[in-house]
């Protein structure tokens, strides 16, 4: 008798089919995004996915090495790319 039948069940182990598996759990939850000032990449993030465009930024502008680029500096534009990047632009 082999350990599959041991466990409890009828057929030799040869005669049972794949597991199968749920796609939906294959999808990850959150997202790494890279953040940018003037195209040079400053920090990454984690998102939850497809997050709100005002979440991520104020996401980003918490992380220190943000901060120590953009301090005193004017913002001209955020551009934010879906699960992507963040791209502060500024002067």
């Amino acid at each position: 008798e082999e350990m599959w039948q041991m466990l409890g069940n009828e057929n030799t182990l040869a005669y049972e089919s794949w597991p199968t598996y749920d796609e939906n759990m294959l999808v990850s939850e959150t997202v790494e995004m890279g953040v940018q000032v003037n195209g040079k990449l400053r920090a990454k993030i984690q998102v939850a996915k497809d997050a709100d465009d005002e979440a991520v930024k104020a996401i980003a502008f918490e992380q220190e090495n943000v901060k120590a680029h953009i301090d005193g500096k004017n913002i001209v534009k955020v551009i934010v790319v879906k699960n992507k990047i963040v791209n502060i632009v500024i002067k």
